[in-house]
């Protein structure tokens, strides 16, 4: 599978990461209301290697977080994608891809998760041929929970978790998924006894 060079919304491009991206990246990483549902803000060595996770990842899986550009200025958006889960989740079969979005704080809030996202499932059930992505955020983050759902995506409360790598009773720990098939794959039965 070929990764494309860019997907293109109304408003975003969605790219493959370049040098110039690390510094905004780290910025935004950085940004305590960016990163007000993740266990602590992003040192730079931490966006550094989270950065070239995501590089890794479009060699090794064909995906993985696109840089999110403004179409009319360039300027860094944040990121939206998908990755294979770097997590295990309780009783969710392996192995899960999930999408995802982080954007700049100057770019919440106006429909953009929703736009991107929606770009990334297309790619996601149409050139890749996923059966099934998830996503997973903070039960309290209403704002992530709402993009899913504009997505079609179905809320499994049954599949609610304690992150891994958020230390046990941080205000954050607890992740709710959401999931969404592919709709232009019919019903296949997980197994035939003969």
């Amino acid at each position: 599978m070929t990764t494309p060079l860019q997907l293109e919304t109304p408003r975003l491009i969605l790219r493959r990461w370049q040098e110039q991206d690390r510094a905004p990246f780290a910025a935004m990483n950085a940004n305590p209301v960016v990163m007000r549902f993740f266990a602590a803000p992003m040192t730079g060595q931490e966006s550094d290697e989270a950065l070239a996770r995501y590089c890794a990842a479009f060699e090794r899986d064909g995906f993985s977080f696109f840089v999110a550009t403004l179409r009319e200025t360039g300027a860094f958006a944040g990121i939206i994608g998908m990755q294979v889960m770097r997590d295990v989740v309780p009783n969710l079969p392996q192995p899960a891809v999930e999408i995802g979005w982080r954007l700049a704080q100057s770019c919440q809030g106006l429909g953009l998760a929703t736009e991107g996202a929606t770009a990334i499932v297309e790619y996601a059930f149409g050139e890749v041929g996923l059966s099934e992505v998830v996503a997973i955020t903070v039960i309290s983050n209403q704002a992530s929970r709402h993009v899913m759902e504009k997505l079609g995506m179905t809320h499994r409360p049954e599949l609610d978790f304690n992150h891994p790598r958020v230390p046990a009773g941080h205000p954050n720990e607890r992740h709710t998924l959401y999931s969404l098939r592919n709709p232009t794959l019919s019903e296949v039965p997980c197994s035939t006894r003969s």
